[in-house]
């Protein structure tokens, strides 16, 4: 038997990641072409927030002086984000800082993407909102532009609008946030498989792909035992 093409269970791909995040957007987009390209193995995913302002006010701030809080001049600033542009060509990512003028809170994108789960549209919920955030420059901490990524995703627009007015999963969201550092995790994006094997930053899917046969395989000796 091919132990890296069995796997008795589905692999638990745990993502943890925050919406601000470039990397974060690079990074899941390499893991899900990867995952793509293993239809042979059964993966559940989940979405697991990682906050990496987790001070930020919940009305965000302006991008000029969160740029100036986080790397002290624009300068050091505009050549991360030249770096990371190109880095996004290659995976299809229209990086457009410059039209970012606030940088939000993510916890309520974060909210979203967990209720987008119960419907079986994460993924395309994180996706829309990395997008609309890096590419389009929108404010995804306001309220509307939520509302209109949950109702282009086709989540029900009634229950959509009561969760994102209301405060429900929030504490979900600072636990998994808390989860993450007690696990020794102190940045994203950090993937986990199979419940045991770590890897962080926006690795290569040839990379993603062999810790994954390294989790296949872990499961299947588990399950022979």
């Amino acid at each position: 038997m091919n132990m890296l093409a069995f796997s008795p269970a589905p692999v638990v791909v745990e993502i943890i990641y925050d919406l601000v995040c470039p990397w974060c957007y690079i990074g899941t987009r390499r893991l899900l072409r990867m995952m793509r390209r293993r239809p042979d193995i059964d993966m559940a995913v989940e979405w697991r927030p990682f906050l990496l302002n987790p001070d930020m006010p919940r009305a965000g701030m302006t991008r000029s002086a969160y740029i100036q809080r986080k790397f002290g001049a624009e300068d050091r600033a505009r050549r991360l984000f030249a770096t990371i542009t190109d880095l996004g060509r290659s995976e299809d990512i229209a990086f457009r800082f410059d039209l970012i003028r606030t940088t939000p809170s993510s916890v309520d994108a974060h909210r979203l993407v967990h209720f987008a789960a119960g419907f079986d549209r994460a993924e395309v919920v994180a996706s829309a909102i990395f997008k609309a955030y890096f590419c389009e420059g929108q404010d995804i901490g306001a309220y509307d532009v939520l509302l209109r990524i949950g109702e282009a995703a086709g989540l029900p627009m009634a229950e959509t609008r009561t969760f994102l007015a209301g405060d429900v999963a929030t504490d979900l969201v600072h636990a998994d946030n808390l989860r993450a550092h007690r696990l020794g995790i102190n940045g994203a994006p950090c993937f986990i498989l199979g419940r045991r094997h770590a890897i962080a930053g926006a690795q290569e899917p040839e990379v993603l792909e062999c810790l994954l046969n390294v989790a296949i395989f872990d499961l299947s000796m588990s399950d022979a035992d």
